[in-house]
């Protein structure tokens, strides 16, 4: 695709969409053609660079998503479960990308995008950074050479803004460890600890989440045995390269049919 790819970012007064248009305007590729608040936030009616402390950039925020939509080919969304699945909806009605990386979806939220799916790209990771995707794959093969003699914990460090958890990385790494021992994370995850709890069921999942000031996001998957300990670990000292990576799932979405992908997908580590 030879032309300029137009990107809308939704939510785009949060810390993750102000980065986006940071990144979008500088890529060779993207041009920002939309940005999405919520109806009523005082951003709504001023230009973008302008609401951001900067030069006006030519685009008016909008509270009118569908509008923005169809004039563009991507829609990149770091927002909340809720108004994910109503973009959802919308980025299907105007067949662009739609690459979501909001995390503390339900089964349910799942189950719309899953539908909205069929008729549009869905680009859908709790974490977008290429280094986080290969600590999946790892993950997942570290869990099947090991067998249960070896506890599975997955902790977790974000800033003390974040509202939901375990993470959607931690989730993913989960998930990885759980397909590597062929389970279902469901009946494995250990996620709360407090009082008198027993002693560690064998084969279960546990997770850990720790919030303090403003730690970007860090992941750490523990496998531990009598006598050795082998530990997984990614740093993210820069929320730029969950940005860069959602930049990089627009463009690898353009010549793809409808369907539900990942990062994974993308980076061509997919086992599928």
């Amino acid at each position: 695709m030879s032309e300029e790819i137009g990107v809308v970012v939704t939510g785009v007064s949060g810390r993750m969409g102000q980065m986006l248009v940071a990144e979008i305007n500088k890529h060779p590729k993207l041009t920002l053609t939309g940005a999405i608040e919520r109806t009523g936030h005082d951003w709504v009616g001023q230009d973008v660079g302008t609401a951001m402390g900067g030069a006006p950039l030519g685009v008016l925020v909008e509270d009118d998503p569908l509008e923005s939509f169809a004039r563009a080919h991507a829609v990149i969304d770091f927002t909340a479960p809720a108004a994910t699945v109503a973009f959802a909806d919308l980025a299907a009605q105007a067949r662009v990308v739609h690459v979501i990386g909001t995390t503390g979806l339900s089964d349910e939220d799942l189950a719309r995008i899953k539908i909205a799916a069929r008729h549009a790209v869905v680009v859908r990771a709790g974490n977008m950074s290429l280094g986080v995707n290969l600590l999946t794959v790892l993950t997942r093969k570290v869990a099947a050479a090991l067998d249960t003699d070896y506890d599975i914990e997955i902790i977790e460090y974000h800033h003390n803004k974040k509202v939901d958890a375990p993470s959607g990385t931690a989730l993913m790494l989960g998930e990885a460890a759980a397909a590597g021992r062929g389970v279902d994370l469901n009946d494995v995850s250990d996620r709360g600890r407090d009082g008198i709890t027993g002693a560690r069921k064998s084969g279960d999942i546990g997770f850990s989440a720790i919030r303090g000031g403003d730690i970007v996001g860090e992941h750490d998957v523990l496998f531990a045995a009598e006598g050795e300990r082998i530990t997984l670990r990614h740093v993210a000292s820069d929320r730029a390269l969950f940005a860069r990576g959602a930049l990089k799932a627009a463009l690898w979405g353009q010549d793809k049919g409808p369907g539900e992908y990942d990062m994974l997908d993308v980076l061509g580590l997919s086992e599928d």
